[in-house]
């Protein structure tokens, strides 16, 4: 008996856990979609990226790997299919967030993990992190993103 209460109780645990972290997931994975999708291009190294942000970051264990990517693709193809309104429902997923600043440098931590990958300058993909800091309310300055000083 006490082995189906453990059963039982790991499962309750596990459903707590995702239902608690859904909304970091949409938005992590919305951030992610904002960034790869600003070039207009996916690459391979990006997703292959992302796959390794998902399986390290601790709040997102919970889900399985599809799911994640389930989502970043589906945000991804609203952003290319119709950038204002896939980008303005991608901000809605993130902007939740905004009140906890552990939750924001991480997920400003993803994005800027994916523009590393390339070994280039994407001034594009910098820009959208940039947008992305600017409405989560913090000073991309503090990412070390390059901000042209117009004062």
């Amino acid at each position: 008996m006490a082995g189906v209460l453990e059963t039982l109780t790991g499962l309750y645990r596990e459903q707590v856990a995702r239902h608690q972290n859904r909304p970091f997931l949409e938005a992590v994975m919305s951030a992610a979609a904002l960034v790869c999708a600003a070039d207009g291009e996916v690459t391979f190294p990006e997703r292959m990226r992302l796959d390794q942000i998902v399986e390290a970051i601790k709040q997102l264990e919970a889900f399985d790997p599809h799911e994640a990517v389930d989502l970043f693709d589906e945000y991804t193809r609203a952003i290319q299919e119709d950038s204002e309104t896939g980008r303005e429902a991608a901000f809605k997923r993130i902007e939740p967030m905004a009140d906890d600043p552990e939750t924001c440098a991480l997920i400003l931590r993803v994005c800027i993990g994916i523009l590393e990958i390339e070994g280039e300058d994407n001034m594009v993909e910098q820009i959208e992190i940039v947008s992305l800091c600017s409405r989560l309310g913090i000073d991309p300055k503090e990412c070390g993103l390059y901000v042209d000083d117009l004062s």
